[in-house]
């Protein structure tokens, strides 16, 4: 009687537990976020030269473990937030859909799939994408507060107000591709040689993500520059010494990036990462003037 009355009492309080267990987790959780955040904020590190704490490593290899534990922990937090994130993008896919499809003449309804599976795939690629925009400040800030610790407290700070410039410049580039490239790129991919074609949804889709991404991810650079010169791992004397050949790169990358052969098409991913070049050395200069570490 007793051994079934325990039962009982087990049956009956075990919501309560995994309640119970669940509140701990949380209030855990939302106890460190906030140390990590005091710490983030409070604690004043002097700054070491990158040769040097690459020679610390060197001479102490354990003390990598405790940052690639740090690491993971980040990456686990930017994973989650990144599933929460496309599930709520999927249960809007089909007006994102609509809006990736509107530079087609006949929108959505003009896609025509041929595979039982590519719907599903479809799906999938567009809330990553989605989802992925929507994390980025997310993403941005744990991968920053993972170097933060390691530099000090002006640094920190600096790179906390950057995020949201990095993210401004992400949208920047692909509403760059979406409202410039995509309209120009897609009437003589459609009709080339008098050939017209009809999209299917996997193959417009992974097109037109692929480039929303990598135009937006191009987009950074500027902002990456600034950043490596801030550090001082870049001059500006260097990069506008270098201007011939960082053209020939940026014209080989644009040929990868362009979804066409047609120089008009190149022409437009090229100019625009020509001129964000030479915004770069411009940055890079303002940088060397205030820098901080």
């Amino acid at each position: 009687m007793k051994k079934l009355f325990k039962t009982t009492w087990h049956f009956i309080t075990f919501p309560f537990r995994v309640f119970g267990w669940i509140l701990s987790r949380v209030s855990w959780w939302i106890r460190n976020t906030f140390q990590e955040i005091r710490t983030f904020f409070d604690e004043e590190t002097e700054d070491a030269p990158v040769a040097e704490a690459l020679n610390k490593v060197i001479e102490d290899p354990s003390g990598v473990l405790f940052h690639l534990n740090a690491l993971r922990r980040h990456l686990t937090r930017s994973v989650v937030f990144l599933v929460i994130t496309t599930a709520f993008s999927f249960l809007f896919f089909q007006q994102i859909l609509d809006f990736l499809a509107r530079p087609l003449p006949g929108g959505a309804e003009s896609l025509v799939a041929i595979e039982v599976t590519e719907p599903i795939g479809t799906v999938m690629r567009v809330s990553l994408l989605a989802g992925f925009a929507i994390a980025f400040p997310y993403i941005a800030l744990e991968l920053w507060m993972f170097v933060a610790p390691g530099l000090s407290r002006r640094s920190r700070l600096f790179g906390l107000a950057a995020i949201p410039v990095a993210l401004l410049f992400f949208l920047g580039g692909m509403a760059f591709a979406y409202f410039v490239m995509l309209p120009t790129a897609l009437p003589f991919m459609l009709n080339f040689m008098g050939i017209q074609t009809i999209p299917r949804p996997s193959s417009y889709v992974k097109f037109a993500t692929s480039l929303l991404f990598w135009i937006g991810i191009a987009f950074e650079f500027p902002l990456v520059i600034y950043i490596l010169a801030k550090v001082g791992l870049v001059k500006a004397n260097q990069l506008s010494e270098q201007w011939r050949l960082a053209i020939v790169i940026i014209a080989l990358i644009s040929a990868l990036i362009t979804p066409t052969v047609d120089p008009v098409n190149m022409g437009l991913v090229m100019l625009p990462l020509v001129g964000l070049y030479f915004l770069s050395i411009l940055l890079a200069r303002l940088a060397q003037r205030s820098q901080v570490v």
